[in-house]
């Protein structure tokens, strides 16, 4: 970078701690002008354009920051992940089959049967495997329907701790958990390339709730019961407020529980916390921790049947609670996942949720205002 340019950038970064979102974009205009390959300019005016929820500019820069780096899997992988989060879902979906190319994203196994590219099936067997973390395999599952529509037997290849779960969706006839041996099968799919294969536009998306339901096995059953029947009578209210610690952007998802305070205010609900592995707890009144009972998604599934409301940041609960129809207020990041999609309060995905997003980076108090502003009583007239 030149030093004029340098000097102007860091003018740019002043502006932006000032608060002078239109002065430093102006600068940083200036400088691609000049340099229209400085990669620092483009990252910081892509932060401007967000912070401007101006997202016909951030939609710009990011597909020129997407041509700045060479052809090949990743650039197309990086300009899929943009088109769905623009709503742009079937070009999106054809650019994200790229991820298999990518070896941190591709399924780390691997199947000598014959890939599936949507074509009846008739007296065979497909099998569709997991790839990524809970929320996509309760997210994508749902496409074993449409599978089965084509053909003869569907078996689901899901993590352990899903496998219940998952067995309980329609058009799955038969679940495997991880590591167990799988059943003799004809051709084979990943979960995530389903909405490319059988429909995922906003205009065909399987949408139907619930897709999922209570396993018949629940290892907590009754105890969870139990605490159940303690808060008959009131609003039972679900809360999570944190995903996994190992998540890349957990940071930026998941609330402080301090943040959760100004709901205490509700009156006449009964709070109860599906978060695990938290060391601290958000100051709720009479807050159950229900996380020692939860062994795995079906006992999850079964304390979720129970509940009236579902309060969540983005985790995999939110879709459990999502593909069980139970109304869910989802608390989202400035910059959210592409699955949401920007600029919307519903989700086409899941028909009962409800989306709470930041209006700037990591301004969690706006969000919970009117998550409170929502539920509060309405005054007598």
């Amino acid at each position: 970078m030149k030093p004029g340019n340098q000097a102007r950038l860091a003018r740019a970064e002043e502006l932006v701690r000032r608060g002078d979102l239109a002065g430093a974009r102006r600068d940083l205009q200036r400088i691609l002008a000049a340099a229209p390959a400085d990669r620092a300019a483009w990252k910081l005016l892509r932060a401007v354009a967000a912070r401007q929820g101006d997202w016909t500019a951030l939609r710009a820069v990011l597909e020129r920051e997407i041509r700045l780096d060479p052809p090949g899997p990743r650039r197309d992988y990086d300009e899929g992940h943009l088109r769905l989060l623009f709503g742009d879902l079937a070009r999106g979906w054809e650019l994200y089959e790229a991820r298999l190319q990518l070896p941190e994203l591709a399924a780390p196994w691997h199947f000598s049967k014959p890939r599936w590219n949507g074509e009846p099936f008739p007296g065979r067997t497909l099998l569709l495997f997991w790839e990524q973390g809970f929320g996509d395999t309760l997210m994508f599952v749902r496409y074993a329907a449409r599978a089965k529509d084509r053909g003869g037997r569907v078996v689901v290849l899901a993590q352990r701790e899903l496998a219940d779960l998952v067995a309980t969706c329609p058009g799955v006839d038969q679940t495997v958990p991880h590591l167990d041996p799988i059943p003799p099968y004809d051709l084979q799919a990943p979960l995530l390339s389903l909405p490319r294969l059988l429909g995922g536009d906003l205009a065909s998306l399987p949408a139907g709730i619930p897709y999922l339901d209570v396993p018949a096995r629940v290892p907590h059953r009754q105890a969870l019961a139990q605490v159940l029947a303690a808060s008959a009578g009131r609003t039972r209210v679900g809360v999570v407020w944190a995903g996994s610690r190992t998540h890349k952007r957990d940071g930026e998802r998941s609330l402080p529980p301090a943040a959760l305070a100004p709901l205490g205010d509700l009156p006449g609900v009964a709070w109860h916390s599906f978060q695990l592995g938290a060391e601290a707890a958000p100051p709720l009144p009479e807050l159950v921790h229900l996380a020692p009972l939860l062994e795995d998604f079906s006992d999850t599934a079964y304390a979720l049947s129970g509940m009236d409301l579902v309060i969540s940041a983005d985790t995999a609960l939110t879709h459990l609670a999502g593909a069980m129809g139970i109304p869910t207020l989802v608390l989202l990041a400035f910059g959210p996942d592409f699955r949401w999609m920007l600029g919307r309060a519903d989700s086409p995905w899941y028909p009962s949720l409800r989306l709470y997003r930041q209006p700037t980076p990591g301004d969690w108090e706006t969000v919970v205002r009117a998550v409170l502003r929502d539920l509060s009583p309405s005054p007598n007239p």
